[in-house]
């Protein structure tokens, strides 16, 4: 696929975007491939082992509205910024550099770890299912992902992503009930109880241990994901804009569904009594499938994980030389100055350099459920000064810069634990934590029904909790932190911008974020009649509309303000 549709001129805004127009089919596609990761599928697996039958719902539930959530905000974005390439890029436009150094930077650490967890997954699965062991294992993954994403970038990646989930979608509906029934069906539970193999907590769906270690800190992070994690906002700025909605909802039903579904591998191998082998969770899926497929559905078992993180992993390659491109190159040498050729090397530069860097992480193999977390909480520093930015004209660069240092600045110390949450350090903790609570439902409830319900929603929630919270979170390190993170954001960045004089006008975002390659429209068209060809054996399995029939590049105008004048 990648050879069929690669082109020997690339376009500098196709690798990065696809030209803005991408279909339903491909998009959907490739949103849902996209975030059924490796790390999904084994994180959910490891929520189902440790917290029961309530531990992949906490885990699929929360990841699905992750995807949900960020719609409305979404429409927005694209509102402002119908051409743009990155959120950090859209940051650079809104005010200034400082800000868009930090959105990314925490964009880059996250693809970086989420590629370095994929490659984990990767070498897992072949060292236990072949005679390879780990190091050759992250080896073939890495060096595959990058052979077929290089060239074409973000263009290879939507295409195969939807290859990938066809994949992934028709492997799971085959591998877990086979699973099941191999391993004693519904007399399994029965059993597991009977020798007890599992906890009260573990058997309730309701469980507050699942909840509160991680049902509770995930619903303070879905939106941290949504608006952090670039290869959502890649996709955001690729699809069709009046193809959004369906876009998201279909993504937020794909992922929910496969891995709550993937998770309750987990939950059966702790009603059996396995141990992880070399006590490593990690191992578990691949484990299960090798102890109770045959061959041929361990062959299906290891696609499913195969395909799972490679439309990810090429999806963090496509989004860190996005970032590397348009925020580092693009805007430090201003849009009419950029170069495409030598955006388009910075760009495969980046694939090879980060594919190295993850490479060398991945021989640490980290937990991945650990990591998750602690990035998701990462972001939350930057939810609500970037949110409030496409919003609220007050909105200063010093509210939002010392609003994300100064979160971080109390995260880290509580995630981490560096100061014991215990006297008046628990009670400050606990009042953050409170209003975080008050941020993060608001929030949600903003995107959907406007400022007014924001505001009674936030301030219900944090009058509700004031009760319920002191005395109780303090005993939940991972929670607080992402809490604290959401709630020290919202005061400092508020505080700094609501006397602001600032009126800032929001076309100015259209006219300093845009294309980057003024492709000549008669070679492009050339080119796209070559592509329609090339993608339109694609199109037959649904990417109609997408792609190759109608590259933006070729048509749209350059940008025809000048960022300085424009700014």
């Amino acid at each position: 696929m990648s050879v069929a549709i690669s082109r020997r001129k690339e376009n500098a805004d196709g690798y990065m975007t696809a030209g803005n127009r991408i279909g339903f089919g491909v998009s959907a596609a490739s949103m849902t491939a996209t975030w059924i990761w490796a790390s999904s599928m084994y994180a959910s697996v490891t929520a189902g082992y440790t917290y029961g039958v309530s531990g992949p719902i906490h885990y699929g539930l929360w990841g699905a509205l992750m995807i949900l959530f960020i719609y409305p905000f979404g429409r927005r974005i694209r509102k402002v910024a119908p051409k743009a390439h990155t959120l950090a890029e859209v940051m650079y436009a809104r005010h200034g550099r400082s800000s868009q150094l930090m959105l990314a930077g925490s964009n880059v650490l996250g693809s970086v770890i989420s590629l370095t967890s994929n490659f984990i997954a990767g070498g897992a699965i072949i060292a236990m299912l072949s005679p390879l062991s780990f190091g050759a294992g992250i080896l073939i993954v890495a060096g595959g992902v990058l052979l077929y994403t290089l060239w074409s970038g973000f263009r290879a990646s939507v295409l195969t992503d939807f290859a990938q989930v066809m994949a992934m979608l028709g492997a799971t509906v085959i591998v877990i009930p086979v699973i099941f029934f191999a391993a004693g069906g519904p007399s399994m539970f029965a059993d597991g109880v009977a020798v007890g193999n599992v906890t009260a907590q573990q058997q309730s769906f309701f469980s507050s241990d699942a909840f509160m270690n991680q049902g509770a800190p995930y619903i303070a992070a879905v939106l941290a994901y949504a608006i952090g994690n670039q290869t959502i906002a890649q996709r955001l700025f690729a699809v069709r804009e009046d193809l959004i909605k369906p876009t998201f909802i279909t993504a937020t039903v794909g992922y929910g569904g496969t891995v709550i579904g993937i998770g309750m591998v987990g939950v059966m191998a702790l009603y059996l009594g396995i141990t992880p082998m070399d006590g490593d969770v990690n191992n578990l899926l691949p484990q299960m499938a090798g102890t109770y497929l045959p061959l041929i559905l361990v062959g299906l078992a290891f696609l499913m994980i195969i395909g799972s993180l490679s439309s990810t992993a090429d999806s963090d390659l496509s989004a860190l030389s996005s970032i590397v491109m348009a925020d580092v190159y693009g805007q430090s040498v201003g849009r009419d100055n950029a170069k495409p050729k030598l955006m388009l090397l910075i760009g495969r530069i980046t694939m090879i350099v980060a594919t190295g860097a993850a490479l060398f992480f991945a021989t640490a193999q980290f937990n991945i459920l650990n990591l998750l977390v602690f990035v998701g909480a990462l972001w939350g520093c930057l939810v609500f000064p970037v949110i409030a930015s496409f919003y609220w004209k007050k909105v200063t660069n010093l509210g939002f810069t010392l609003g994300v240092l100064a979160a971080l600045a109390v995260f880290l110390p509580v995630r981490f634990q560096w100061i014991p949450i215990t006297g008046a350090w628990a009670v400050i903790v606990e009042a953050l934590s409170i209003i975080g609570v008050g941020v993060v439902l608001g929030i949600m409830a903003f995107g959907f029904f406007g400022r007014n319900v924001a505001v009674i929603v936030g301030a219900l929630a944090t009058v509700v909790m004031i009760p319920l919270g002191f005395g109780f979170l303090r005993d939940y390190e991972v929670l607080a932190g992402s809490l604290v993170a959401y709630a020290v954001s919202f005061l400092v960045c508020y505080l700094l911008s609501f006397r602001s004089k600032q009126d800032f006008d929001f076309d100015t975002i259209r006219h300093v974020t845009g294309d980057f390659d003024p492709e000549d429209p008669v070679a492009a068209a050339a080119s796209s009649s070559d592509d329609a060809g090339a993608v339109g054996s694609t199109g037959a399995v649904g990417s109609a509309g997408a792609i190759g029939t109608a590259p933006t590049w070729a048509t749209a105008p350059r940008g025809d303000d000048n960022p300085d004048a424009a700014r």
